[in-house]
């Protein structure tokens, strides 16, 4: 039961934390001021949409200047220093926290730039010049010039397919001339996907620098975009550079598969048989949902010619063999902009590498609010001391480097060069897969690092939604504590309290028309007519049959009042009677009850049946005087003026 009250609280003290304080103070209590603002803002969250009145407002204000003082109180007797209270507020930061921590302003701005953008597909055409491996200026002026030249052709009216045979590096080209067929968004990598979708149809762009080398797209037209679709494939493989007598042995096994299925053959067990797929075969054929720019263009025109779901193509070639596809669903690019097509973007954003755009933006974000400020070293100096290090070699400073030199610092925090190396050591030694990294690009990783720790760990500073959610958990465990030490305990301990509470207030305490009677719950129907079933033979044997039967089946017995006994058809209840079976329509529970004596008149509760209510009212009891106490304690003073001002 504590554990219910408790999460009671926590949920209504939602709405009851500390905010900034402005100029219009509505009341103060002890001396601390609440904002009209912040009263409004608790009112709100609480009002379940009824028209705020006079009267409305002065309820609630009641409700929130007991909560205020309660509070008050509870810090005044440092209830918030008690064991479990601090590890309790740390394990919640925790668990939150890492919501606030991103950019949703930049993520909000990709996922509706992707949406946009899926809704069309772009003809696209690609020149290539590639950087070797760890390229050299030399290398990327080399390949400057020529995509520069290449640019130039472009330029002179020249032919892309043309150019891009005399230029283009792709190993494709040979085959395509450049003409990558259509792509939609999340087909290309991000810059390269920016360039695609900043051209007009008929457009070139100019060279474009990516981490392979440089680029010119050429966009050769647009169509609405075709979505997604589901297919399943029988592959009859080619080998590279196969005879004409080979292509001709295959082209009339594919036919030959055509035909069976044409016939009436199976499409998944023929592909089980004889494709040559060997991602699929043994599904039957069927490959994961793609979109246009995933597979060769002969394979993709096909696929999305099919008409409808069960349509079959004749067999095609492509580089790969002969395929017969079957179209097994169809799925258009969302043109509604709505909250679950929001959900699904934002999904393929974070699981693509766009997401860095976010991350970046944030970065940026804590390095202005935290105040990151650099210091200024030789990274030359840095990294080769870091190196030494690293490699165990025994130095404690080198040139005007030291342990204890900063490299940089937020508002409330500095971080040396000793911190940083045991960052390197420790990727060094425990993270294999960043072994390869230069020292700058481990910096890069550390700062990002430090960063997001040092934000998370001072978010309460920087975001206040962070900090007002972190508030209305901290005073709502501080509410329950407080509650439970002055109320609650005392409230169900007090006993001589409780009994003089019942003497004095007999008459609030009486029993309705009423039975003793035995309430059932059982798992379903079947399980409550066959426990109703063993009772007919021997009802006062139920306490062994009703344990017999498990958590299948709940059982009570006791007085109660005639509404709480279930009895679906509404008929007078009679001793030594079962009741008709009542089904719960959310779970499929049913209920029945089998009474014993039935008492139609209403009659006092002795001071043990009444117990459950005495202890509730002693609380409220018990909670107007304390209040009372508060109150005197702790001055509470409302400005009129202010209240009067409160939106009707």
């Amino acid at each position: 039961m504590q554990n219910r009250i408790k999460s009671t609280l926590l949920s209504c003290t939602l709405f009851l934390a500390l905010t900034t304080v402005s100029a219009q103070t509505l009341f103060s209590c002890a001396g601390q001021p609440v904002s009209k603002e912040e009263f409004l803002k608790a009112y709100n969250k609480n009002n379940t949409g009824e028209k705020a009145t006079e009267k409305s407002y002065r309820d609630y204000l009641e409700l929130y200047i007991r909560y205020k003082l309660k509070v008050k109180a509870a810090y005044d007797m440092k209830l918030d220093t008690v064991q479990g209270q601090s590890a309790e507020l740390q394990n919640f930061r925790s668990q939150v926290a890492q919501s606030y921590m991103s950019e949703d302003e930049s993520m909000g701005v990709l996922v509706k730039e992707a949406f946009g953008r899926g809704q069309k597909d772009i003809h696209l055409a690609h020149i290539f010049i590639p950087f070797p491996r760890n390229p050299s200026p030399a290398d990327t002026v080399r390949a400057y010039e020529k995509a520069l030249m290449a640019w130039e052709d472009l330029k002179k009216k020249k032919g892309f397919a043309e150019t891009a045979l005399a230029f283009s590096e792709d190993p494709s080209v040979k085959k395509n001339k450049g003409d990558l067929g259509y792509i939609t968004v999340f087909t290309l990598p991000y810059e390269l996907e920016g360039q695609a979708y900043s051209l007009a149809p008929g457009q070139f762009s100019k060279p474009f620098r990516s981490k392979g080398g440089y680029h010119i797209f050429k966009n050769l037209g647009e169509r609405k975009a075709l979505g997604k679709v589901k297919v399943a494939q029988i592959l009859l493989p080619l080998p590279p550079g196969a005879s004409d007598a080979l292509r001709a042995s295959v082209r009339l096994k594919a036919d030959s598969v055509h035909n069976s299925l044409l016939k009436g053959a199976d499409f998944a067990q023929q592909a089980r048989l004889y494709s040559g797929d060997n991602l699929s075969y043994q599904n039957g054929g069927e490959m994961p949902l793609f979109g246009p720019g995933k597979y060769d263009s002969a394979f993709e025109a096909t696929a999305y010619g099919l008409g409808k779901d069960g349509d079959m193509s004749r067999p095609f070639a492509t580089p790969y063999g002969f395929h017969i596809l079957k179209r097994m669903g169809r799925w258009p690019f969302p043109a509604k902009f709505d909250k679950e097509v929001a959900e699904n973007l934002k999904q393929q954003v974070t699981d693509d590498a766009r997401v860095e755009v976010a991350r970046k933006a944030l970065l940026k974000k804590i390095w202005k609010d935290a105040g990151l400020q650099r210091a200024a070293y030789s990274e030359e100096d840095l990294y080769a001391f870091t190196d030494s290090v690293v490699k165990n070699k025994a130095m404690a400073s080198y040139r005007n480097l030291s342990f204890s030199t900063e490299l940089f610092s937020f508002s409330k925090q500095r971080y040396t060069v000793k911190e940083w190396m045991d960052f390197a050591k420790a990727v060094r030694t425990n993270r294999p897969n960043l072994a390869g990294k230069s020292y700058s690009e481990l910096f890069d990783l550390y700062l990002q690092t430090v960063s997001l720790d040092y934000y998370r760990d001072h978010l309460e500073e920087y975001n206040a939604d962070f900090a007002f959610q972190l508030t209305e958990f901290r005073e709502g465990n501080l509410l329950f504590e407080i509650m439970q030490r002055k109320i609650w305990d005392k409230a169900s301990t007090d006993s001589t309290g409780l009994r003089n509470y019942y003497e004095a207030h007999k008459d609030k305490y009486w029993w309705d028309a009423s039975a003793d009677a035995l309430l059932f719950t059982c798992n379903n129907e079947k399980t409550a007519q066959d426990l109703k079933n063993n009772f007919a033979r021997n009802i006062t044997d139920w306490k062994s049959i009703t344990d017999s039967a498990g958590a299948a089946v709940q059982a009570d017995s006791g007085r109660f009042e005639l509404a709480q006994i279930p009895n679906t058809a509404g008929t007078p209840l009679t001793s030594r009677q079962f009741t008709s079976f009542l089904t719960n329509p959310s779970d499929k529970t049913v209920s029945f009850a089998y009474v014993l004596n039935v008492y139609n008149e209403k009659a006092p509760r002795n001071y043990r049946d009444a117990r459950g209510f005495v202890i509730n009212d002693y609380q409220v009891f018990l909670e107007d005087k304390w209040i009372g106490d508060l109150k005197k304690k702790y001055p509470v003073v409302v400005d009129e003026k202010v209240f009067a001002m409160l939106p009707k």
